[in-house]
């Protein structure tokens, strides 16, 4: 801050007071964009390269035909100024003016612009332009085989191709910005719902003494006018309900230094110990503790050196709903990557053991930050730009007792944007409800969002088929896509599941010593659902080698060639064959004593073997089967009365077709 009030002081020196004012953009410029303060950076490579609210387009001071007759430092000035411009509109989060200005940047010849192709298929993907971004992640991969962004490139390709597949099934989810009073200038992120109090974290415009910083254009036109740090970080809450008129936002006076910022604030159980995140510029964040008495909160004290370590940063703590455990999010040594999520356990007496890595399940080489556990579900929700999702960071949620987890998966749209979703906090015991914090619908900043997670739910009874009796012990697993939930049924035989999209899901129902079913839920079945799908299903019991007759299968007469109402029952059993891929079966064919046993033997051989050829014609594996002729040898019913009449009835039931199951 000293260098450029000292730029401005020299800037000044030059002006006189019949000159006309004149000030040096690029300078201005490149001296807030060392300071990091992007916003005023970009502004000032705009007034530069002389783009205004009516101009979108960038003027180059030459074409490919004139460049040559160019002054090197013109060009120079101009491609650096751009670069800046569309790094400065990335580094402040608003991705529509990076798509821009990288994408003039990434026709720049110089090495030193390569990875503004990148950073432009990056913007493409936070602007929801997911073939385009696709497309330029991969000439980027191309040009720069041996960059080290090329494994991020090959990770935001796989990404986009998911956005693409999951944004056609969104997920089942209501979501609502809070009140523009809580969602005010600067990010608002980290909202948590405590004793009725709702607290969040607000990087708002703070007035802060002291002598304000002026930039004079042309003819003394005010262009900037600031105040040293105008956005703090401080923890805010509300009082009032956020659904009432008039919502009352008042600052948390933890009688910290003035010029340390705080966020992130999480609550014991009982809601009289805090812990947060606290830090000075160009220190090391560390999480702190204060203690309420009364109305009051006690003076903030830094955790201990297990916790804040000086050398790495500690931040975003969350205190699970047991109070045994505090997680939070670090970048110190011992861990998989950048920043990797962490625990503690917290004693009885206030005081904290070693932080334990939460492991190679969680944690990426990437950033894993914001930490959610529910005690009662043992569900974690965290975010984290490390794996396949929608781009930037992702929630992902995961299954565990903090020694084994569950493979994170992601939550999903419109759960995840293409920007950065962070900070979830549950209101409700389940986490069906809560806030989560983003940037979708900001040009620079997070925002605040009300999320409450529905579901429709499917259910019904397994029964068997011939008793009619609810099954016990019969599993059901329900696939969606990459997911995939199993339960087993008890003596009441019944299943239920909630899915959370509207996309299509299978049912697999098995159980030993019955055929396997598989039923499939098409999208228009599950979108014409509102809440409830209930559908009853019975299975069909077997024993190995026992043969079961497939009813009503004829042939032509003196022949065997299937009718085509005895293709419609070889179907049903094609459809076991696929419920069940790795059962092996016999096929077998009988006949009545009419005619001689070498005729009967040859009819029944020709005949099985036309079933089979029949189920191999439907893609059934010929390994699988085999088939079998027994003549006349096996009658189930007598041909002939005793008195030696024709038993016509007697004969019907002993021209059959049977199948067993001789591998399952």
């Amino acid at each position: 801050m000293k260098k450029l009030i000292i730029l401005i002081a020299v800037l000044s020196s030059h002006i006189t007071t019949n000159a006309q004012y004149v000030v040096n953009y690029k300078k201005v410029a490149d001296a807030y964009f060392q300071n990091k303060d992007y916003y005023a950076a970009s502004t000032f490579y705009k007034k530069a390269l002389k783009i205004n609210s009516d101009s979108s387009q960038v003027v180059l001071p030459y074409t490919n035909e004139n460049k040559q007759n160019v002054k090197d430092n013109v060009i120079e000035d101009y491609e650096g100024s751009i670069f800046n411009l569309a790094e400065s509109s990335r580094l402040y989060r608003n991705f529509l003016e990076a798509e821009k200005y990288y994408a003039v940047a990434s026709t720049f010849g110089k090495p030193k612009y390569k990875n503004a192709l990148f950073y432009y298929a990056e913007s493409l993907r936070a602007n929801k332009k997911f073939p385009q971004a696709i497309t330029a992640f991969e000439q980027f991969v191309v040009k720069n085989k041996s960059d080290d962004l090329v494994k991020a490139a090959n990770l935001e390709i796989l990404s986009c191709k998911f956005a693409i597949k999951e944004m056609r099934y969104p997920r089942l989810l209501q979501i609502n910005k809070v009140p523009e009073k809580i969602n005010g200038l600067g990010s608002n992120y980290a909202a948590v719902k405590n004793n009725d109090n709702f607290y969040y974290t607000s990087s708002r415009p703070v007035a802060v003494a002291g002598k304000a910083e002026v930039l004079k254009a042309v003819k003394g036109e005010t262009v900037v006018t600031t105040k040293a740090n105008p956005f703090i970080n401080s923890i805010y809450f509300a009082k009032d309900a956020l659904n009432s008129t008039e919502v009352s936002v008042k600052i948390l006076d933890l009688n910290l230094p003035k010029d340390m910022e705080t966020a992130a604030i999480s609550f014991n159980p009982e809601g009289n110990v805090a812990y947060f995140t606290a830090w000075k510029d160009k220190e090391k964040y560390a999480i702190y503790q204060s203690k309420k008495d009364g109305d009051k909160w006690s003076n903030p004290v830094p955790l201990g050196l297990q916790i804040n370590d000086k050398e790495f940063n500690s931040a975003q703590p969350f205190v699970t709903g047991d109070g045994k455990f505090l997680i939070f999010s670090s970048d110190r040594s011992g861990g998989f990557g950048k920043y990797d999520l962490w625990y503690a356990s917290i004693r009885t007496d206030g005081s904290l053991g070693q932080p334990v890595n939460l492991g190679s399940e969680i944690n990426t080489e990437a950033d894993e930050k914001a930490p959610y556990y529910n005690s009662l579900t043992h569900k974690l929700l965290f975010s984290t730009d490390g794996r396949v999702g929608f781009g930037g960071l992702d929630f992902f949620e995961s299954e565990g007792d903090f020694i084994n987890w569950t493979t994170p998966v992601n939550m999903g749209y419109p759960f995840n944007s293409s920007k950065d979703d962070v900070y979830f906090t549950a209101t409700n015991a389940d986490a069906s409800k809560g806030y989560i914090s983003s940037d979708r619908e900001s040009a620079c900043c997070l925002e605040i969002f009300e999320v409450k997670r529905e579901y429709i739910s499917i259910s019904g009874i397994i029964s068997d088929c011939k008793t009619k009796k609810p099954l016990n012990g019969v599993s059901v697993k329900m696939i969606d896509q990459d997911i995939q939930k199993s339960i087993v049924t008890d003596v009441n035989g019944k299943y239920e599941f909630k899915i959370d999209s509207r996309r299509p899901v299978k049912l697999n129902i098995s159980k030993d010593n019955y055929f396997a079913l598989n039923k499939n839920y098409s999208y228009e079945e599950v979108a014409k659902a509102d809440t409830l799908m209930h559908v009853d299903y019975c299975i069909n019991s077997f024993k190995i080698n026992v043969p079961i007759v497939l009813e009503n299968i004829y042939y032509e007469f003196n022949s065997a060639e299937l009718t085509p109402s005895s293709q419609k029952t070889l179907d049903a059993l094609v459809a076991i064959m696929e419920d069940n891929p790795e059962m092996e079966i016999e096929l077998g064919a009988h006949t009545d004593d009419i005619g001689t046993d070498v005729y009967n033997q040859d009819l029944s051989e020709r005949r099985a073997k036309s079933c089979l050829n029949y189920l191999a014609s439907k893609n059934i594996a010929q390994s699988r089967m085999s088939s079998k002729g027994y003549g006349e040898s096996m009658p189930i019913a007598p041909n002939k009365f005793k008195n030696g009449k024709d038993n016509p009835e007697g004969r019907a039931k002993n021209r059959r077709t049977e199948f067993k199951v001789i591998k399952k």
